[in-house]
């Protein structure tokens, strides 16, 4: 079917592109990657199956390798597939879910999940300081005290 500029749509219709989706998480939930580790005295092999977090890069990959690269529907490039912006989003919206649950339930790691998906958490630590310097010139009949204010704002990364 062509397209107002007379191209060629890959994926004829937004619910192919959720499809394509289902198919891609059932392949990564379905296959899990194999953790290998020698344990134990002996050293014996240990295999364990590891559950494979979505991703929007891998995703993209799927499709790519699967039907076709789908970055014009991804990001809508020049206003051509409107149509396709709610699976879009929905899709990153699943895709986020199952990484930030499986940061929380150890199952992926819980700091690069949260540095993936933008969530920071912050500490403010505030002080104050009052500092009295006492000038004591040899010379002058009466020392000098200066009072100095001092507030101090650290922010620490969690």
């Amino acid at each position: 079917m062509p397209t107002k500029k007379g191209l060629k749509k890959y994926i004829q219709e937004p619910e192919r592109l959720w499809e394509l989706f289902e198919e891609y998480r059932k392949e990564l939930k379905d296959n899990p990657r194999i953790k290998v580790e020698y344990v134990g005295r002996e050293g014996d092999k240990v295999e364990t199956p590891m559950q494979r977090p979505l991703t929007i890069e891998g995703f993209k990959n799927y499709c790519a390798n699967k039907e076709c690269d789908i970055n014009g529907y991804w990001y809508n490039v020049d206003n051509k597939y409107p149509e396709y912006l709610s699976i879009t989003s929905h899709i990153k919206n699943e895709i986020r879910q199952d990484q930030i649950e499986g940061g929380l339930l150890g199952a992926y790691n819980s700091n690069l999940t949260a540095r993936i998906n933008g969530i920071k958490d912050h500490t403010e630590s505030v002080s104050n300081h009052n500092i009295t310097l006492l000038n004591i010139d040899p010379l002058a009949d009466v020392p000098e005290t200066l009072n100095i204010n001092a507030k101090e704002t650290k922010k620490l990364k969690g």
